[in-house]
């Protein structure tokens, strides 16, 4: 057989067509956006899991090779104030370490303001009567963080309070009460109570009351037995616009150890259901650090881990998802995301087949995608290079495994000369856009205050090179070469 005289086996051209005629399309539409994403995290718990070490820290807040790229972590508020200080050590690496949100939840008040009830569906149920004493409670807590230098992002109101066999019930009035009444006295942004499988009698009477929802900054919620039918909220689309949705508590799977695959890719395709399906601005695991979570008891990545990787450390704050086709085929699953002119495209594939995958995208300055892959045999395995033109890339995704593809874009045309400026100029706390000596692309780093270029970097890149770090503006003074 020959086309354009060039003859093949007359099987290629088979193998060539069904290739293209199986392959299927997700196509990305920069043009719709849908939440802005505050990142990936988990909690830290000392009273009953033991703290991070400072090299654990590292680890799940840094964002350099081995490392998770958390952006979120979640303390827990303890009745007993002289305990106060078991949060602040791992809560204070985070934040020296470019943690953007750092948030507390109670799971009781102190005992003068509950009641034992003692029953297996509440152990300590809420004093109505004492609402503005626990606020100043909340206030004092968020007080003794800040003079510990740890910045709160938002407090919660209690946690779980319709699963309170072991800690505080709260009713939905008295949740809707303390809303209405008291939460506006909170002195930081306030999440609503968390319901432990998203149920919406927990938020309804919020929602339909003006002056209720104004003084809610974020709904909160855990995942425990919800089905991904019940992730999306259509009321709160309707009424809470400029509000949040947070997920502040989830594990796919606690029996199970972390490595065990495919069973870890479920935290893939978790991840993609909660951004797509639920809008969650902001993803919080359960423990950091368990045989089942992403960091193991040693210290090192699980396999859920790399999985929650693939999201955490590219898709970064500030990014807001955009319009992809979201299941363009059964088991595969596509979502996106953009800040400025950076894209990331995540694709996770639960088939027991490799897939063949097209992704259209019109309007973006994408010269090529870098590739990064979970697979059984690769762990966040830097996968190539994918080319685009004519505003499609194709790809090959592997069997049960989850795909990373961040645009490659080009290269600053300020030129990247030998003789860069060592920058050890202050910067404007903040994002800035990285990129190596050829122009591409690396992603986010956050500078805090105080902090050079060059330590903010160091955390993102350990390789020495030549960097251009430039605030998305492109304001002069904030484009610098850093040498490292």
């Amino acid at each position: 057989m020959k086309a354009l005289g060039i003859t093949f086996p007359s099987g290629a051209l088979l193998l060539l067509a069904c290739s293209a005629l199986h392959a299927q399309t997700a196509t990305v539409d920069l043009g719709t956006t849908y939440q802005t994403i505050r990142g990936f995290g988990g909690i830290n718990h000392p009273e009953w899991a033991g703290d991070l070490t400072a090299a654990q820290r590292t680890t799940a807040f840094g964002n350099g090779d081995g490392q998770l790229g958390m952006t979120v972590l979640r303390i827990f508020v303890n009745d007993d104030s002289t305990k106060w200080s078991l949060a602040v050590p791992t809560a204070l690496a985070a934040q020296n370490l470019g943690v953007s949100t750092i948030f507390a939840t109670p799971w009781n008040p102190p005992s003068t303001m509950r009641t034992n009830t003692g029953t297996s569906s509440a152990k300590y149920s809420m004093n109505t009567a004492s609402f503005a004493a626990y606020a100043d409670f909340l206030n004092k807590f968020v007080a003794y963080m800040k003079a510990k230098g740890v910045s709160l992002t938002a407090i919660s109101i209690q946690n779980e309070p319709d699963y309170a066999g072991d800690w505080t019930y709260w009713s939905q009035d008295q949740v809707y009460q303390f809303a209405l009444n008291y939460a506006d006295k909170i002195s930081t942004k306030v999440i609503s109570a968390e319901s432990f499988n998203y149920n919406k009698s927990y938020y309804d009477k919020i929602l339909n009351d003006p002056k209720a929802l104004a003084n809610i900054d974020i709904v909160g919620t855990h995942l425990y037995g919800t089905s991904v039918s019940n992730f999306p909220y259509a009321l709160f689309d309707q009424k809470a616009a400029g509000k949040e949705r947070w997920m502040t508590e989830h594990y796919t799977d606690s029996k199970s150890d972390a490595d065990v695959w495919p069973m870890a890719l479920d935290v893939a395709t978790e991840l993609h259901n909660c951004m797509v399906q639920g809008q969650f601005n902001a993803y919080t695991w359960w423990y950091i650090r368990r045989k089942y979570s992403p960091m193991k008891e040693d210290g090192t990545i699980s396999k859920r881990g790399y999985c929650f990787a693939q999201f955490s450390k590219f898709i970064r704050p500030g990014f807001v998802r955009v319009n992809a086709t979201a299941s363009p085929a059964t088991g595969l699953y596509v979502s996106a995301y953009k800040k400025d002119d950076s894209l990331v495209v995540v694709a996770v594939n639960t088939n027991t087949s490799s897939k063949s995958l097209n992704v259209s995208i019109a309007s973006t300055k994408a010269t090529a995608f870098t590739k990064y892959t979970t697979s059984s045999s690769k762990s966040l395995v830097k996968d190539g290079s994918v080319s685009f033109a004519g505003g499609t890339f194709s790809t090959t995704l592997d069997a049960q495994s989850v795909a990373t593809f961040v645009a490659v874009l080009p290269a600053t045309p300020t030129g990247l000369e030998a003789h860069a400026v060592e920058a050890n100029t202050a910067m404007l706390p903040g994002d800035y856009q990285v990129y190596d000596i050829t122009g591409m692309h690396l992603g986010f780093v956050r500078i805090s205050a105080g902090q050079t270029p060059q330590e903010a970097l160091r955390r993102m890149v350990p390789k020495s090179g030549i960097y251009v770090v430039k605030s998305p503006n492109e304001v002069g003074a904030h484009r610098i070469h850093v040498v490292l």
